[in-house]
């Protein structure tokens, strides 16, 4: 057998040593660098970012409940309640409730005892987020039977609390509804506009009125819990507490009981009564027709016959006093000053009167369809004559006419605080009939704005400031409701009217009720009163259905209070049905401000309705 030989390779030692000892060096390094990096890494989350770490630590472990401000209350010039807080207990849920296991139990149990859909319920939470801190309401107002029901079901239900919250009452319901506006929860696109002032998801806000313009004084600040929770997000106890701050308090000019009383003199009737203080524009009442109940807002959830109360034809939450309709023969006080400012009539001035007036190739009727024979100013305001304003109107020409119905405030905003619910209204010009109608402005244009008419559109409260302007002696004044608004109250703006243009309008605006149109106001339980009659020409579909205005102030030699009543579509005329009402205003004030002066009113007769 032939054995093998060895290799000549196998059997020879390696004698290499390029390279030998890099590995062990490379192994060396590479740890010390891992381990040196790791330590900085270490020392960086411990040292630099350990502060940081321990506070998500510390979050994850303790809360804040937040606490919600209560709304400041709402009184009246004489220091009676208006807008208050009530308690109602409320449920709430933390965000991570519908992220537990339990929610397949705790969601059915909840929506059938609250009457929420679980849809509604998880939205809600899901909006708010799971790590959020704070507890989100999904009911509001328990009643006995579901606080019972939850109490029976509480080792079902244990992520959730109840609690009372403070709710926004107002104890007269409707009676100030247009006035002090009402509360709600914000929407979603409110939320994301008012974040950063600090509201959050639940939140209510004021939506109108009063508590729209005054939210940031009524609202207050938070408040909260530092509440210590375990893994569950369970509450075990509470580490701190940081007290609500409650809002302020607001002392308004509305007089409650002159409230009252022009809501029952204006009754059912659609329209509107603003009664102010022609010194100052200081608000006494105001109201519109038809209303609604404040206090349904402030309910978790609206019936659908809470909604239908809103959302009627009528639409009651249209505030009538600042809305825009055509001032008719109220308007003649404008009138009557463009004409005398202007030089071109005086007050000695006398014009004959006629059952119509053709100018132009069309008839302007009397309303009288007769005429009233030759009447200076102060006739024609007595007898409210359009054939004698027709020529005052004529005479001065579109642009001085339209020149001072901007000067007494109109087609602008009066610079009341509804800011979003007034109406500019309208005073129509050259450039506005050619952009809405395409034509020139004419003689014919100018006749119908002399008596109200026309394309012209005032508010309620624009008239009311209007009628200011003769009883203080010739300045505009702003119309507020805030009783502390030194601004406001100190606000004139003179008209630089002549004297005699001033003097013919109280003579023209006292015979109107001591002789002509407005003698409904010419009673022994009131001292005398000036005013203006005013009835619309407007149709309501296919029928002509009138509106009625009545203004006035008193007493006529040292005027403290001026009112406007309109009455939307009454279909009867300023005097008759407009009057009645500034009269029963007038004896409510009068009677209670200067007792045994004047003559008691008679007992009060029920409120007539259209």
């Amino acid at each position: 057998m032939t054995l093998l030989k060895p290799s000549p390779f196998g059997g020879k030692k390696n004698t290499r040593t390029v390279g030998r000892g890099v590995q062990p060096i490379f192994f060396i390094v590479f740890t010390l660098l891992m381990v040196t990096g790791i330590s900085t890494r270490l020392a960086y989350l411990q040292i630099i970012e350990g502060g940081n770490h321990r506070k998500r630590a510390e979050a994850n472990r303790i809360r804040m409940i937040p606490k919600q401000p209560e709304r400041g209350n709402i009184f009246d010039r004489n220091g009676k309640l208006l807008a208050s807080t009530r308690y109602p207990r409320s449920v709430y849920l933390w965000p991570m409730a519908h992220t537990k296991p339990s929610w397949s139990v705790v969601a059915p149990r909840l929506s059938q005892i609250l009457d929420v859909p679980q849809e509604e319920m998880e939205k809600k939470l899901e909006e708010a987020g799971a790590n959020s801190s704070s507890l989100i309401r999904i009911a509001r107002d328990l009643n006995e039977a579901q606080i019972t029901a939850l109490k029976e079901y509480e080792s079902e239900l244990k992520d959730v609390e109840i609690s009372t919250e403070a709710v926004r009452y107002y104890p007269h319901g409707k009676e100030l509804a247009h006035v002090l506006g009402y509360t709600r929860e914000l929407t979603p696109e409110q939320l994301k506009q008012r974040k950063q002032e600090g509201y959050r998801l639940g939140d209510v806000i004021g939506q109108m009125g009063v508590e729209k313009a005054y939210e940031k004084m009524l609202r207050g600040e938070w408040g909260g819990q530092q509440v210590e929770v375990d893994g569950a997000g369970r509450p075990l106890r509470v580490l701190g507490e940081k007290q609500a701050k409650a809002g302020n308090d607001l002392h308004l000019t509305i007089d409650l009981d002159m409230q009252k009383t022009a809501e029952k003199a204006l009754g059912d009737r659609n329209g509107a009564i603003v009664a102010l203080d022609p010194r100052n524009g200081a608000v006494l009442a105001m109201v519109s027709h038809p209303t609604f109940d404040p206090n349904i807002f402030s309910k978790q959830k609206l019936t659908q016959k809470d909604w239908e109360s809103v959302q009627g034809v009528e639409h009651p939450l249209v505030n009538r006093a600042l809305s825009a309709f055509p001032p008719a023969s109220t308007f003649k006080i404008v009138t009557t000053t463009a004409g005398l400012e202007s030089g071109k009539f005086s007050p000695s001035t006398v014009l004959q009167t006629y059952g119509s007036l053709n100018i132009g190739g069309t008839r302007f009727g009397e309303w009288n369809h007769a005429g009233f024979g030759p009447l200076g100013f102060v006739g024609a305001l007595q007898w409210s004559s359009d054939t004698f304003f027709y020529q005052i109107g004529r005479g001065v020409g579109g642009p001085t006419l339209i020149e001072w119905t901007h000067k007494y405030g109109f087609g602008k905003k009066t610079g009341f605080e509804f800011v979003n619910e007034e109406t500019a209204g309208l005073v129509p010009d050259e450039a506005w009939k050619q952009k809405a109608w395409k034509m020139p402005w004419t003689v014919g244009d100018s006749i119908n704005m002399s008596i109200g008419q026309g394309a012209l559109q005032t508010t309620p409260l624009q008239v009311a400031i209007m009628f200011a302007v003769p009883a203080n002696g010739g300045y505009r004044v702003q119309p507020h409701l805030l009783k502390d608004n030194e601004e406001a109250k100190s606000w004139r703006e003179s008209l630089n009217m002549k004297p005699t243009t001033i003097t013919v309008l109280r003579q023209g605006l006292r015979k109107v009720v001591s002789e002509g149109t407005g003698k409904a106001l010419n009673k022994p339980t009131i001292p005398p009163v000036a005013g203006k009659s005013g009835t619309a020409e407007a149709w309501k579909g296919h029928v002509k259905q009138n509106h009625a205005w009545f203004g006035a102030y008193a007493p006529a030699d040292r005027p403290e209070i001026a009112i406007v009543a309109f009455a939307e579509h009454s279909g009867g005329g300023g005097g008759s049905v407009a009057a009645p009402m500034i009269l029963q205003i007038m004896e409510e004030y009068f009677y209670r401000k200067y007792p045994g002066k004047y003559q008691k009113p008679e007992s009060e007769n029920p409120v007539k309705s259209r």
